[in-house]
């Protein structure tokens, strides 16, 4: 199956009310659901009142503000689920390294998707500041790669 057509059923999965799809061209087949948003409820068993510690209590000027990590510039993501490599080959090079300069269109990694290789272009131009994946780990859509800036 094209990778094209694969795109534009995500983008058809984004666009719509639809929770999944699955499609079946001849030996292959896709199945692309979105992930909900509704966290599924907990059910809390109370433990014995005798085995329970009581809880300490703070104050709000004892917690610490949590302080937002404010991380600058763009960020390439993946544009589908699958394994990230930095280069084409175990034994060659990466296609980037953190502090190299690129510009758009530049190739930064590969993501192996049903055993095909796509290559992933940098849609910005900068300096690579961080590679957010490891070599040869999975990634999923819209994860992160690296960061430009």
């Amino acid at each position: 199956m094209d990778i094209r057509k694969v795109k534009k059923l995500i983008e058809l999965l984004e666009t719509s009310d639809i929770a999944e799809i699955e499609i079946k061209e001849g030996e292959e087949a896709v199945r692309i659901s979105r992930a909900s948003r509704i966290q599924p409820a907990v059910a809390a068993i109370p433990a014995p009142a005798a085995a329970a510690p009581a809880p300490a209590t703070t104050t709000e000027s004892e917690l610490e503000p949590l302080a937002p990590i404010a991380e600058s510039g763009e960020l390439v993501e993946s544009p589908m689920v699958g394994t990230f490599y930095r280069a084409p080959a175990p034994s060659s090079p990466p296609y980037v390294e953190v502090g190299q300069q690129v510009k758009e269109g530049d190739v930064i990694g590969i993501v192996e998707a049903m055993k095909m290789m796509n290559q992933i272009e940098s849609e910005f131009s900068g300096v690579v500041a961080a590679i957010l994946v490891e070599d040869g780990k999975p990634v999923e859509f819209g994860q992160p790669l690296v960061r430009i800036v």
